[in-house]
């Protein structure tokens, strides 16, 4: 059979099935029928949560604000000994709990409260917590997604990007956004360490390396590696800072510049871009990799990690999260593997393939050789 009969096969199902799905009269019946009645509740759920997504994200906003979370991971608490607690009115804290409970962040338990099964997921991951604050500019960004998609309207995330368009930004500017990457690291970080062998390298430069929280990650781990980190000078700052209190000063050089237009320090044989490539658009992402493909020396390795599209199982925080979050950015944009892929080829590397990692969701990894 033909690839262009089965696409367009594809395309015949999938129009009969529309005309189906959006039928009232079939989502009447798919609701009354004992065999489908299933199936229609979890669309329906799914249909639901779409649409009322911003309201569960609001309120995981709320239990984070106002030290609701916390409070219950010391010990459980009845209503209104949680109340004094977090400054609400009995009412407004009862609202709360059981907006928190129907969404699995907090658990009654006869009459007291604890936390839930993914609240106290969320509490062994700090970063989580930061990215909430960081919501606040995103969803005002997305106040008029159209309006965003036509370009009509500048993202306020954008703000975020002014210290990556000069070499002489001042820490200031660099704090907010390496701050959140900072806190959000650590997931990332033993990802990238469970899947990828750093043992086999002498000399690792982490390119846009922020705070230096992945090189730290990285030195606790792997033994007699030597550090490096290139970033932006009020950036390289901080990173000295965190890297010298971790004890890592003397296993950690920081080279201070932009990778958008300073060469890459050579003598390294491994290099990694941690959530870098995907913050920045095609082109300006072209010349990185062909700024790190110069400063690898043959057969030196790039890691690559960070969120990809079209992930199976993830797919909406790739195209969906990342995708919009992006643009309200004002860069880049969330690539496949295969794209990735094209851009090492047309940067030099001679090979290029992807490695598992635990959650894919939040970070994949891909190794190019030089």
């Amino acid at each position: 059979m033909s690839k262009g009969l089965v696409v367009g096969l594809h395309h015949r199902f999938v129009a009969a099935r529309n005309r189906v799905l959006a039928s009232p009269g079939f989502q009447r019946f798919a609701a009354r029928c004992w065999l489908t009645r299933p199936v229609a509740r979890r669309r329906a759920r799914r249909l639901f949560d779409l649409v009322a997504g911003f309201v569960y994200s609001q309120t995981l906003a709320a239990c984070l604000e106002t030290g609701l979370i916390a409070l219950l991971a010391e010990e459980t608490q009845a209503s209104a000994a949680i109340a004094a607690r977090i400054g609400l009115s009995h009412e407004a804290t009862l609202r709360l709990l059981r907006a928190g409970a129907a969404i699995g962040l907090v658990e009654r338990v006869g009459d007291r409260w604890t936390l839930g099964s993914d609240g106290a997921a969320l509490r062994g991951n700090g970063g989580i917590a930061e990215m909430v604050a960081h919501h606040r500019l995103l969803y005002a960004d997305l106040a008029d997604p159209v309006a965003l998609l036509r370009g009509e309207r500048a993202g306020t995330l954008a703000g975020y990007w002014d210290y990556d368009k000069a070499s002489d930004s001042d820490a200031a500017v660099a704090a907010p956004y390496s701050r959140l990457m900072a806190a959000s690291q650590p997931l990332v970080a033993a990802q990238i360490l469970d899947c990828y062998r750093f043992a086999r390298h002498r000399r690792l430069l982490d390119v846009g390396g922020g705070e230096g929280r992945f090189l730290e990650s990285v030195g606790a781990r792997v033994a007699g590696l030597e550090l490096a980190l290139f970033d932006l000078p009020a950036v390289g700052a901080r990173a000295q800072t965190r890297l010298d209190s971790a004890g890592l000063g003397d296993r950690v050089t920081i080279h201070s510049g932009s990778f958008l237009v300073d060469p890459l320090p050579a003598g390294h044989d491994l290099i990694t871009l941690v959530r870098v490539l995907h913050d920045h658009d095609d082109a300006p992402a072209l010349a990185l990799l062909r700024a790190v493909h110069a400063a690898l020396p043959p057969g030196g390795r790039l890691l690559i990690a960070e969120p990809m599209a079209g992930t199976p199982g993830a797919e909406p925080a790739g195209d969906a999260y990342f995708g919009l979050y992006l643009l309200a950015m004002g860069s880049g944009r969330p690539r496949t593997p295969r794209e990735i892929g094209a851009i090492l080829a047309a940067a030099g590397f001679r090979t290029s393939r992807l490695v598992v990692t635990a959650l894919p969701l939040t970070c994949r990894v891909m190794i190019a050789c030089r």
